[in-house]
């Protein structure tokens, strides 16, 4: 098909959340839309729907008058798979069953002129398997938008093994008419961005299960140090358990139990329990009926009520730590006195390794993360066994600055460390085995999981060697 042509025609099968919103940017799109579902009225439901998108998109000066009513001419419904003949394109946005969707992959070939092409909504199935069920697997690819369609700018453009170049290329085309930035990805299981997207979620419940921190510590610093909209945990609350654990089982499985995408027991327990997040009041966090959150273990902040140290000592030299801790009014000696607290920045190391190393007192070691400085947040750890007192008068010091101090158990990389160098390490892999290329990836984590930014960006900007070291 000619993906410029200005009578394109794109079918919708299925009129649910997806098929509305793909409905919606193809008229926007300059495209006739063709809506079909087997459900008798859905597809005149979500037309109505589509309609009154359009003309809230007006109220809110987001879409000229005249454009509007322009999109409201090209939308159609039909009451068969026959009244999808004519279309260029047919997009599949029903219910994830392999089998219910070959059978329409197979009725809308039976139709169909040879020149169309058909695409899958799917987000966990492999492309490939549909397309087994059909003669002209070179027309059949994966178009994978994300919800809320007509705001998500993000769509992946999916290729299983038959899967012709004129078909990749033209789907791209295609998505940049409706708006959409597409990214190129092979097929597999997550395809792009559940599969990127792992890393985040699965290191965040490690920390936790390991007792280095809690949900809402761990959200904490990776909202307020690294600029991430939502913590593992709240975003896991806000998907749903029923969700999220099941696409992390698909994805694991279908990498042949890669531990770097593996899920918790923790994570398990909570579906088991009924508590899939928000939609049912509880998850990770409790929830009040307005949404707010509460619980989710210790809390963010670590309170001190003791007295700012007034000196510290420097375990190795490092003038990033050295100016923190001037610039918060302590003074910085290099000997040890055998009585000041003494602070480190390790990376790659915990507290314990530290102290062994250099031979300094342990009880009195706090280590603080410079890696992910911020000026609202800052993370520090102790060894076991450590002064509580030691560990107060730095985190009071701290304070002075106008930082909440985070204060957790020992472990290489802290927080914000150890989780982003695991999005860094899969997104390299993901690389490395051509699921899509370095700026594919970037663009598709910025764009559909909202990230500060991709993962072999965020590799260039930590450094190579910081990555390895902490990994």
């Amino acid at each position: 098909m000619n993906s410029a042509k200005p009578d394109t025609v794109i079918g919708i099968v299925g009129a649910g959340a997806m098929g509305r919103g793909i409905a919606q940017v193809s008229v926007t799109g300059g495209m006739t839309a063709l809506i079909y579902d087997a459900a008798e009225g859905a597809a005149a439901e979500a037309r109505d729907f589509v309609v009154s998108m359009l003309d809230r998109a007006v109220e809110k000066n987001r879409l000229d008058a005249a454009a509007a009513a322009e999109a409201k001419s090209r939308l159609q419904v039909v009451d068969s798979l026959e009244g999808l003949a004519l279309c260029d394109l047919v997009v599949e946005a029903i219910v994830e069953n392999l089998e219910i969707k070959q059978q329409v992959f197979q009725s809308l070939e039976a139709v169909l002129a040879d020149d169309a092409i058909i695409a899958s909504n799917t987000s966990s199935i492999r492309i490939a398997s549909i397309a087994s069920a059909c003669r002209r697997r070179d027309r059949i690819a994966g178009m994978h938008f994300f919800n809320p369609v007509p705001l998500m700018r993000l769509v992946e453009i999916i290729r299983a093994p038959e899967t012709s170049d004129a078909t990749a290329d033209t789907l791209a085309e295609i998505g940049k008419r409706m708006g959409r930035t597409p990214v190129a990805a092979q097929d597999g299981p997550g395809f792009l961005v559940n599969l990127g997207g792992r890393a985040y979620t699965t290191e965040g419940l490690r920390i936790a299960t390991e007792r280095v921190a809690s949900p809402a510590q761990i959200d904490a610093v990776m909202r307020d140090c690294c600029g991430f909209r939502m913590g593992p945990f709240e975003l896991m609350d806000l998907t749903g358990i029923d969700v999220n654990f099941p696409v992390s089982k698909i994805v694991f499985d279908g990498y042949f139990q890669d531990q770097r995408l593996a899920t918790s027991p923790m994570h398990e327990g909570l579906l088991a329990a009924g508590r899939y997040g928000r939609k049912t009041g509880a998850g990770f966090y409790e929830y009040a009926d307005d949404g707010t959150p509460s619980g989710g273990g210790a809390p963010a902040d670590h309170l001190s009520k003791a007295k700012p140290a007034t000196c510290v000592v420097l375990a190795e030299d490092d003038p990033d730590l050295a100016e923190l801790m001037t610039r918060a009014g302590a003074e910085v000696i290099y000997a040890d006195d055998e009585q000041s607290p003494i602070v480190a920045a390790p990376i790659g190391e915990d507290c314990t390794a530290v102290a062994v190393r250099t031979g300094l007192d342990h009880r009195r070691l706090v280590a603080i993360d410079t890696l992910t400085l911020s000026d609202k947040r800052i993370t520090i750890m102790t060894a076991p066994g450590a002064d509580d007192a030691a560990r107060d008068s730095v985190a009071a010091l701290l304070n002075t600055q106008g930082l909440a101090v985070t204060a957790i158990a020992d472990s290489p990389g802290f927080i914000a460390p150890r989780i982003r160098v695991m999005i860094a390490n899969l997104g390299c892999e993901m690389a490395q085995t051509g699921v899509a290329t370095p700026e594919d990836i970037d663009t598709a984590m910025t764009l559909g999981l909202n990230y500060p930014q991709g993962p072999l960006a965020l590799t260039d900007v930590m450094g190579p060697e910081i990555v390895l070291a902490i990994l």
